[in-house]
């Protein structure tokens, strides 16, 4: 199906502002945390935390916008 006239693909940007929100270390989950392999809610992390976290949100935006195929038009 071919888009709107005059649209814009919102999907990738809106998929990439929630995994960002739900991937912060330390937010909801770190993973590495310092003395268990997964804490919730501590608000701290770590720089391989930061890194997990990383690869994590660029494999998930990888499936939700390239195989997935997310798109959201706004006119």
């Amino acid at each position: 199906m071919a888009p709107p006239a005059a649209s814009t693909d919102w999907g990738p940007i809106i998929v990439a502002v929630i995994l960002f929100v739900v991937l912060s270390p330390g937010l909801l989950f770190q993973l590495p945390a310092r003395a268990r392999v997964v804490e919730f809610g501590n608000m701290a992390t770590s720089a391989i935390a930061i890194l997990v976290h990383a690869v994590i949100f660029f494999c998930l935006l990888t499936i939700f916008v390239v195989a997935i195929g997310v798109h959201v038009y706004a006119a």
